[in-house]
């Protein structure tokens, strides 16, 4: 197994290059830059080309490619295009932004070359792949299980929010209450005191009546 061809560029711009074997891995490689830029976003992608397979990290305008045998696979592959990302970036800084075609190419060829070795011959290359594999795979859990706690932080939020609502109603309820025995108290004790008061008044009426005038004569002799 092995990685037989690695590239770094900006947009279709090749800064460094390097190949193990005689092949045409570079104008594979250029065509494979034409498609891959057509867009703004970052990416990772895999290409298949007769027995070998080209991989592709993209990420903020810079692209590290590079070609190797299906038996490499994939997350060895992308740890080594992760490793030549870094090692470029710290190495060159603002200068990839302005850097023309091959500029990097005399000294960090020799560095691909020598991380190409490290990942197609050295067994602690590929257990650090799958360390870095499985490291991924526990973070996308963490975060995983990191959303569903907030989940059911902001369930639990909405419950305290609820719970207050329902706290707030029911004491505006208890006042509403209160306030409308109140009114059905007076209204009560303002309708007896008119019947008590219509009541005396339709005797007094019945009496005067009886009694031969408003004053009672009859009845007060």
């Amino acid at each position: 197994m092995g990685i037989f061809y690695g590239m770094v560029a900006r947009g279709q711009v090749v800064m460094a290059e390097f190949s193990t074997t005689q092949s045409n891995a570079s104008v594979i490689a250029k065509q494979i830059l034409d498609k891959v830029n057509q867009g703004n976003s970052d990416s990772n992608a895999s290409y298949s080309h007769d027995r070998y397979i080209f991989h592709v990290k993209r990420t903020d305008g810079l692209t590290v490619l590079c070609m190797a045998d299906d038996a490499c696979g994939r997350t060895t592959s992308f740890s080594f295009l992760e490793d030549i990302h870094q090692r470029f970036v710290k190495t060159y800084g603002r200068s990839i932004l302005s850097a023309p075609a091959y500029a990097m190419n005399d000294e960090f060829s020799r560095v691909l070359s020598q991380q190409m070795d490290y990942y197609s011959n050295d067994p602690n290359a590929d257990r650090l792949s799958r360390l870095k594999g499985e490291m991924s795979q526990v973070r996308t859990v963490m975060i995983d299980n990191i959303d569903k706690v907030l989940d059911r932080g902001d369930r639990l939020a909405l419950l305290v929010e609820k719970t207050s609502n329902m706290h707030g109603n029911a004491i505006r309820f208890k006042r509403q209450s209160r306030r409308f025995k109140n009114t059905i108290w007076w209204r009560n004790v303002r309708l007896t005191v008119m019947y008590i008061v219509i009541l005396f008044l339709v005797m007094y009426i019945v009496l005067a009546f009886l009694c031969h005038g408003p004053l009672l004569p009859s009845c007060l002799k």
